[in-house]
């Protein structure tokens, strides 16, 4: 199928099995569900009263005190003492197949492209790498929020656009589902779709 570049009105060839698929909404979600899985972190933990130091010894007698019986200072009972159920740190990640992987993203894009969401460019570059020129380039393409895919990694263009409200800027090695998804409006380079077609081919 072909498209018109918003930026200098040619056409574009782009690819079937990337831009004319249909939209499978139980794999795109848990596509977007692994994504963000795996992005969390997951580094939370506490001490129980094995781990917590200290409370060696038994901190008063047993009896004759009218306290009640106390064996350690690190019972859960106690103020700095150890957590009965304490958290640990957790892999959230979750496996998706490469082919499944491929097939949502695919199928984003190509929902995208029918919901005019989806804007090529032949070419996308500050090269002042200035906050105001950015903009304006934004305001050429009427993009107000969304995000920008590149070919590769343009050091000045991401600086121009990192002060920028509602708008991302990435090369084509970091889409996934879920920016892409998040996206009101995706603009991509020519360039990006090559590499885009020759990875979900």
């Amino acid at each position: 199928m072909q498209v018109t570049t918003a930026d200098t009105g040619a056409s574009v060839e782009l690819s079937a099995t990337c831009f004319e698929r249909d939209f499978n909404e139980p794999l795109v979600h848990q596509s977007v569900v692994a994504q963000l899985a795996g992005a969390r972190s997951g580094t939370r933990a506490q001490k129980t009263r094995a781990q917590v130091s200290g409370g060696g010894i038994k901190p008063f007698r047993q009896k004759g005190t009218g306290r009640a019986r106390a064996g350690t200072i690190r019972s859960p009972l106690w103020t700095g003492g150890g957590k009965v159920f304490a958290a640990r740190t957790q892999d959230f990640s979750q496996k998706l197949n490469k082919k499944m992987y491929r097939a949502a993203m695919a199928s984003i894009l190509s929902e995208l492209l029918r919901q005019d969401r989806l804007k090529v460019v032949a070419a996308f570059a500050v090269e002042s790498g200035k906050t105001r020129d950015g903009i304006a380039k934004l305001g050429e393409l009427g993009l107000e929020r969304g995000l920008v895919v590149l070919a590769e990694d343009d050091a000045m263009t991401e600086r121009a656009l990192s002060n920028v409200p509602h708008v991302d800027v990435i090369d084509v090695s970091g889409v996934n589902p879920a920016n892409l998804v998040g996206a009101d409006t995706v603009v991509i380079t020519e360039g990006a779709i090559r590499k885009l077609e020759e990875w979900l081919a």
